[in-house]
């Protein structure tokens, strides 16, 4: 088992910044590729970035490519989210999650169906 725990959201206005962190424990070895997705009210969940842990290739959805960065560190079994260029669409609860077979299509196609481990996520809000 793997428990994962997201710190790090909270309020600030268009055009801020954000950082966001994830911590896995547990089972870690067993981390290979992590990822961010969100949602807002209303709205079906969006996978926003996606690492796979052993070389940090990455891959973004467009809606936050440019803005966004995902990166890992594998000593601390840690993935981080620096969000820039806030908006208020960027509001969201935002989750990490983490799988063990990381199939690289998966991880391109941004699919939460792939992860099997969830934190309970951290809300992030953009005001205008």
């Amino acid at each position: 088992q793997i428990q994962l725990v997201e710190s790090g959201g909270g309020s600030v206005q268009a055009g801020g910044s954000l950082r966001l962190s994830c911590v896995g424990s547990g089972d870690t070895y067993a981390m290979n590729c992590m990822g961010w997705f969100r949602q807002a009210p209303g709205k079906e969940r969006e996978g926003i970035a996606t690492i796979f842990m052993p070389d940090g290739m990455s891959y973004y959805a467009d809606s936050v490519k440019g803005r966004f960065t995902i990166s890992r560190d594998k000593s601390k079994n840690t993935v981080t989210l620096q969000m820039n260029s806030l908006g208020p669409e960027d509001t969201a609860v935002y989750r990490c999650a983490a799988a063990s077979f990381c199939p690289s299509y998966e991880l391109a196609g941004l699919r939460a169906r792939g992860f099997d481990y969830w934190g309970r996520g951290t809300q992030v809000t953009v005001s205008s």
